[in-house]
């Protein structure tokens, strides 16, 4: 270890150099890493939904499709347009009014239940398929072209135009994401630290470990676009500690040591052993989320993880070559730190510690409640603007048509005709189904298969499996699509055992029940590893017990307080803030609690070590905590994404929740259980229980 620090600060110009020039491959591998907007691709391969996609693609050569309405079109320039349409790349077919028909059928003669589907007034409605999949980039840009030949009279619904929109959204967000979580924390920094200079420091070696990080994940081939928005605002807001614990290090040492070179050698070695702990139940809170069936967890998981690692070496390799190499202007800046006194605080909590173990109680119980009965929403696009175009499509297409999403099936193409009528009539009796248009339907027992256009026959059959288009009334992600879809699945099994339903709402009924079961999962996976790491770091039975449990009550806070005001969460939060906070936030507890038993062993009493504790870890922890919220706060306020918005905004809210318990709580706790945590930590056996 000695030898490290010494190794570091030797060669300090050289690592700096080094650094910087990592940078190109980072930046070029930055570039280089594919964003994924689809999140329901992380679903299971060997779920239904999954499975029915490949085999639409494989035999049919269809992925990414979307429902395409014209307005205020004559039939001239519907025409055209249409035929614009098919010669755009990536466009595989196009099933319209015109192609049902072929110009050699009447109108007329089409079933009144299909002319409905895809006729309103002036209103033309058009399923367009692409070759490639819902978010290739080979789809999105054929939409964008369809939109843009459509101009105003074109509105294009369905999951290419929200991951396209999506993607829009996201990519002119990102780049303000970043600059917020920076100018905030600039701020935090220079305002708690010594030093007004030392805060850019600090920003410029985050930054570099934040672009190893992005652009390492070249490794994955793309990552989500959930991941790429929180990835950097988040290894921000994590790894800020550990260029705090080498500076303050550094500052101490520069008292005790000969040299500027010594000192910084010696805080590098002992940055290396405080945060070693710190990090790992960082590490292991991120990966407990690759646990997840929905492997969105794994993304983010690999990534941030990969991040906090990268955010450790970036802190002693980097960092002190460039503290030493701007040390004189960090020296003409320095100020007093604005640090509140937290003298009454710690009077307070060791005064009266049966009144905040209490109070522990007293909040657990409307916490839990909370906890256990906060709503979450699975739809999608609940989470974005109602002003993108995707979501006004949405709208016409539910005012025009009665439409809210549409169903894919899959069923055996030597289904009998009888069968074939029999199933289509009981899934049109369904509760919600607005059509079925398959090859069999558009017949309506008036059209000879033979006189059906071939073209639009080959679209919707084959010699292995013929495609059936649900329309159902019902939004994705209710309950009554959930069991719309449950009665589906049974009427097709009821005449073909292999048939596959699947399309978004079908996905997202998969999500809500993998998920829920991720919950329980990852959570408990990320207690049980962070439980086992502390009971490692400080060699006890008890306090990793007590530590955790404090910070579970301001994760049941946290994500408690949306019962009580109202607010619907994603999903997705519910998954990852509690595995994140836990990982992110028990560091705080950690550094209180080292230091309560180094004072113990020194021979104080427990009111005294705690009073200690107290006092020289609430300005550490105070930093930290406000360095965390000030990274996801202004992420929070600005997103016009609620997925990442509600996420930095539990995630600023659950620093705060865990300063304050570890502030309050955690003192009367290591009071009350002084005897018993000396009685189950091995390295405090000899500590007087008298004290």
């Amino acid at each position: 270890m000695k030898s490290f620090g010494g190794f570091v600060t030797k060669h300090r110009k050289t690592i700096l150099l080094v650094g910087i020039l990592l940078l190109i491959p980072a930046t070029v591998g930055y570039i280089s890493t594919g964003v994924n907007y689809n999140i329901l691709t992380y679903l299971p391969s060997e779920i239904d939904t999954v499975k029915g996609e490949e085999i639409l693609m494989d035999e049919f050569g269809k992925g990414g499709f979307a429902m395409v309405m014209t307005e205020g079109m004559t039939d001239k320039e519907r025409n055209a347009f249409t035929e614009e349409i098919k010669g755009i790349e990536h466009v595989d077919s196009v099933i319209s009014i015109d192609s049902l028909t072929d110009g050699s059928i009447p109108t007329e003669m089409l079933p009144e239940e299909i002319r409905k589907v895809v006729s309103n007034g002036d209103t033309e409605l058009s399923a367009v398929f692409f070759d490639t999949s819902i978010s290739d980039n080979g789809s999105l840009e054929a939409l964008s072209q369809i939109r843009a030949a459509g101009r105003k009279h074109c509105f294009a619904s369905g999951m290419t135009a929200f991951v396209l929109d999506l993607k829009n959204l996201a990519e002119t967000e990102e780049p303000i994401y970043i600059a917020i979580a920076v100018i905030l924390s600039l701020i935090v920094m220079a305002l708690f630290m010594d030093s007004w200079f030392i805060a850019p420091v600090f920003m410029v070696s985050i930054a570099m470990a934040i672009i190893y990080n992005m652009g390492s994940n070249i490794i994955f081939g793309e990552i989500s676009y959930i991941t790429k928005a929180l990835s950097a605002v988040l290894q921000l807001a994590v790894t800020m500690d550990y260029s705090i614990f080498l500076w303050h290090s550094y500052e101490e040492q520069k008292d005790l040591c000969k040299n500027r070179d010594e000192a910084m050698s010696a805080a590098i070695n002992s940055t290396l052993t405080s945060v070693a702990g710190s990090s790992i139940t960082t590490i292991a809170g991120f990966l407990a989320l690759c646990f997840m069936s929905f492997t969105l967890g794994r993304d983010l998981g690999l990534v941030m993880a990969k991040g906090v690692l990268l955010g450790v070496i970036s802190s002693v390799t980097v960092l002190p070559a460039l503290i030493m190499a701007s040390e004189r202007l960090i020296d003409r800046t320095r100020h007093r730190p604005f640090m509140p006194s937290f003298d009454k605080l710690t009077l307070l909590v060791t005064r009266k510690p049966a009144v905040m173990l209490t109070m522990f109680v007293v909040i657990l119980i409307p916490a839990l409640y909370g906890y256990t009965h906060t709503e979450v929403y699975y739809k999608l696009d609940d989470g974005v603007p109602a002003s993108l175009p995707f979501k006004v499509a949405n709208a016409k297409l539910e005012d025009d048509f009665d439409m809210s999403t549409m169903h894919f099936a899959l069923v055996d193409s030597k289904l009998s005709s009888h069968d074939l009528d029999e199933m289509e009539n009981r899934i049109e009796k369904v509760d919600g189904v607005t059509y079925v248009l398959s090859a069999n339907s558009l017949t309506g027992g008036s059209i000879p298969d033979e006189i059906l256009p071939s073209e639009l026959s080959g679209e919707l059959r084959n010699d292995r499996y013929q495609i059936m288009l649900i329309g159902s009334e019902y939004a994705v992600a209710s309950d009554e699509v959930g069991k719309q879809c449950t009665k589906l699945q049974g009427i097709m099994k009821d005449y073909d055992s292999s048939s596959m339903l699947f399309g978004e709402a079908p996905a997202t009924n998969d999500l809500i029940s993998i998920t829920d079961r991720d919950f329980r999962i990852v959570t408990g996976i990320s207690i049980i590893a962070i439980l086992l790491i502390i009971v490692f770091v400080l060699k006890s039975l008890s306090l990793p017990l007590i530590l955790v449990s404090v910070i579970e009550l301001a994760i049941f806070v946290n994500l408690g307080i949306p019962c009580y005001t109202g607010t619907v969460m994603s999903f997705i939060d519910s998954i990852c803030i509690s595995t994140i906070q836990l990982g992110a936030t028990v560091d705080y507890a950690i550094l209180m609690t080292t230091r309560y038993k180094k004072e113990r062993l020194s021979g104080l009493t427990a009111r005294e070590a705690v009073s200690v504790a107290c006092s020289m870890s609430a300005p550490s922890i105070t930093v930290s905590a406000m360095g965390f919220f000030a990274a996801t706060f202004g992420v929070s306020v600005y997103s016009g994404i609620d997925i990442i918005s509600s996420m930095c905004g539990l995630m600023c809210r659950g620093a705060i929740v865990s300063w304050l318990s570890v502030l309050l709580i955690l003192p009367a706790m290591l009071m009350v259980f002084d005897r018993f945590i000396i009685r189950t930590t091995r390295d405090m056996k000899g500590v007087n229980l008298s004290c």
